[in-house]
């Protein structure tokens, strides 16, 4: 059977607005907390098996009293689309701005 889940929290420095993102501790870390992108690297969440390597931007966020803020993201390169839960630290202008409809990736 295969794991759904591998735990990778390394550090990473933002392909869109190259600022070093360091380890979110307490989970797998796989976007920017400032600009929000991510890099499509994942087939299995935390697995980096995946050759698309495409830059990852959030599209919409919604809200939910048991997750939290959760991001979806499209990636620009293959089109695959998929949702990610906001971490603690996530910058919440970026967020609101996505939820609003006026995110930008290159103001952050």
């Amino acid at each position: 059977m295969t794991k759904l889940f591998s735990k990778n929290d390394d550090s990473f420095i933002c392909e869109n607005c190259h600022k070093t993102i360091d380890k979110l501790g307490y989970t797998s870390r796989d976007h920017c907390s400032r600009c929000l992108c991510s890099k499509h690297v994942d087939i299995l969440p935390g697995d980096r098996q995946n050759d698309c390597q495409g830059l990852m931007v959030p599209i919409s966020c919604s809200f939910s009293t048991k997750k939290g803020y959760i991001i979806t993201y499209k990636c620009t390169k293959c089109g695959e689309i998929h949702n990610n839960k906001a971490a603690n630290d996530d910058n919440k202008n970026a967020i609101f701005a996505v939820m609003n409809g006026s995110y930008n990736k290159d103001n952050y």
